[in-house]
Formats: C-alpha cells, sequence, structure tokens
C-alpha cells in the first residue's frame, strides 16, 4: 500500500508538472495568434528584448502579454473556485455562479456605470468584486438561517433566488438606461479583448490571497465532500470550514468575474476534467484545476481569433459553445467523477 501510494504521488507530482509545460505552450501560442501572426522566434524575441520601434513586437508586449496574463490569472482562479464549489455543496453541477457571484457583480457593474459614471475597465474591477462579495455574505446570511445552518441545499437554494432578485434590478436598470446598457454588455459577454495589465496588477492580491485560502483548506474541503456528519467526526468545525471555503470562492471568482466578465462553463467542467485524473482528493484536485482551466481559457481566446478573422468572436461565447456540448458528453459517457 504506501508503495503504491508514493507511485500515485510520483504519478501525479510529473502530470502536474507536464500539465505546467503544457500551459505554457498554450501562453505562447495565446502571444502568437491572433489577427496578424507574430511567427514564435519573434514572441522570445520581443519578450526579452523588445523594440518599442517594431510593430510586431508592440503587438506582443503591449496588447496580447496583458491579455494572455489577464487569462491565466482568471482561468486560474475560476478553475479553483469551481471545485471549491463543488465541494462545499456536494454538487457536481455547481459552478461558481451557484452563490450569485455573477449576478452581484453584474449588478454592482451595473450600478457603477449608471450611478457613478464608471466607463472603465479598470473601474469595474473594483465594482465587480464588491458585487461578489456582498451577494456570497447575503447567500451565505440567507443559508444559514433556520435549523441545520448553512446546509448545501440551503446555499444553493438561496444563491438560485438571491441571482434571480439580482438579475431583475439588473434587467430594470438596463431598460431604463440605454447608455449604461451599451456600456455594460460588452463587459457581460465575458472577454479578455482590452484588458490591460492595470486590471491584471489590480487583480492580483486578491487572487494571491484566494490560491492561499484554497490550497490550505484541501483537508477541511475532502472532508466537507463527504458529508457534513462524516466532517464532524473527523474533526471539522464544519461552519468555518465553510465560511473559509466561501471566502476563497468569494476572492477568486469575485476577481476573475470583475476581470473578464461572467466567463461560464470554467468553473463547471475543469474540476470534473481534473478528477478524472486526480480522483476526488483535493490536495491534487485545486492544483490541476488551476492549470488546465486558464489552459481551456486561453485555447478557446485563441480559437475566438482564428474563427472570425479580422474580427475576433469573444471568449465568453466560445466557452459557452465548446462547454456545453464537452459537459453532456462527460455525462453520457459516465465519466463524471463522483464527489
Amino acid at each position: 500500500m504506501p508503495d503504491s501510494r508514493v507511485r500515485r504521488a510520483a504519478a501525479l507530482t510529473t502530470g502536474l508538472v507536464v500539465t505546467a509545460a503544457v500551459l505554457a505552450g498554450v501562453a505562447l501560442l495565446s502571444l502568437a495568434v491572433g489577427s496578424q501572426h507574430v511567427p514564435f522566434g519573434t514572441v522570445l524575441n520581443a519578450l526579452s528584448h523588445a523594440d518599442p520601434n517594431r510593430s510586431d513586437h508592440l503587438i506582443v508586449t503591449e496588447v496580447r502579454l496583458p491579455r494572455t496574463f489577464v487569462g491565466l490569472l482568471a482561468g486560474a482562479a475560476l478553475g479553483l473556485a469551481g471545485a471549491i464549489i463543488q465541494a462545499v455543496t456536494r454538487n457536481p453541477l455547481a459552478d461558481p455562479g451557484i452563490l450569485g457571484i455573477n449576478a452581484g457583480a453584474g449588478l454592482f457593474v451595473v450600478i457603477g456605470i449608471s450611478v457613478f459614471g464608471v466607463g472603465s475597465l479598470s473601474g469595474y474591477v473594483w465594482f465587480g468584486f464588491a458585487g461578489a462579495a456582498v451577494s456570497a455574505v447575503a447567500v451565505y446570511v440567507i443559508g444559514s438561517l433556520g435549523r441545520g445552518g448553512a446546509t448545501p441545499v440551503k446555499l444553493a437554494l438561496a444563491g438560485a433566488a438571491l441571482t434571480a432578485a439580482l438579475l431583475s434590478f439588473t434587467t430594470g436598470v438596463l431598460v431604463t438606461d440605454v447608455r449604461t446598457y451599451d456600456q455594460f454588455r460588452f463587459w457581460q459577454v465575458g472577454s479578455l479583448s482590452g484588458r490591460g495589465a492595470d486590471i491584471a496588477w489590480q487583480a492580483l492580491p486578491f487572487l494571491i490571497a484566494g490560491v492561499i485560502v484554497a490550497l490550505i483548506s484541501t483537508r477541511s474541503l475532502n472532508a466537507l465532500a463527504l458529508g457534513d456528519d462524516v466532517a464532524t467526526s473527523l474533526g471539522q468545525n464544519v461552519a468555518v470550514a465553510r465560511l473559509i471555503a466561501a471566502a476563497a470562492v468569494v476572492l477568486l471568482c469575485g476577481t476573475a468575474t470583475a476581470m473578464a466578465g461572467p466567463l461560464v462553463f470554467i468553473g463547471l467542467i475543469v474540476p470534473h476534467m481534473a478528477r478524472i485524473i486526480t480522483g476526488p482528493d483535493h490536495k491534487w484536485l485545486l492544483p490541476y484545476s488551476m492549470l488546465l482551466a486558464p489552459m481551456l481559457l486561453l485555447l478557446a481566446d485563441v480559437l475566438g481569433r482564428v474563427i472570425a478573422r479580422p474580427g475576433e468572436v469573444q471568449v465568453g461565447i466560445i466557452t459557452a459553445i465548446i462547454g456545453a456540448p464537452f459537459f453532456v458528453i462527460l455525462v453520457r459517457r459516465g465519466r463524471l467523477a463522483e464527489l
């Protein structure tokens, strides 16, 4: 038994290194492919010795590098958040939106545009993050009311109810304010286009904090995935463990949504892809999800640039198109791993 565990750990570690290497290759592809193709050699040269007088170097360093960086951060955050929320709710169909995070971020972005006149993506980040945090706290408080505290079912129901209410408020503002709608719709579709390095640097501290909280909670997530009674018998304080997990989801998904808009299916699909490789152990599931999610997001972004040249299809549309059938295939083939 010990030998088999050592071999499995070695295999998973090797797989993690290979996955990281593939992700680096996908990031390089994201820097090279677009409406104007830039050879890989030129990309590497631009990264190491950027020449501001060369247009291809400027495309790499000023346009595609910040965009790729945002994609890496947002993808990693959504992958981690999806794995965490599936463990907390013990729902294989759960994604970060189940806590009303996307709806809360959307409403606060609309308020920022309509009431405060915010017109830049760097301004959307703060309103989006605040909305995600407020929504998640509200869902947790509502789900904690009554007997039994914040059970998975009550959290899911509270999230669905709050999402419906927030979307109603958002729609009410948009139908009465054309200017706000014109600005909001470009954020709402979900995109990496036009995201600058300033947005990534603003979001980075929150994402680092979220990653740290997520990775140190792997043991409690393993216990929560087994059920509240089992988790309690293993010495876990279920309420505290669920609150810490919810804080990680707010930091991760809230910031990712604020940066890139509400990207669907990334947080839903990727944990299942990772679970096929790692099994249910969150010690391995979280790192794999953190690497596979940005890989999928960047590949979708590259595909969106290629299929509509010289224009592009926003990555939020691509992830929705490829995500739904892929998830159906996983379910039909019986490869949707048990939580």
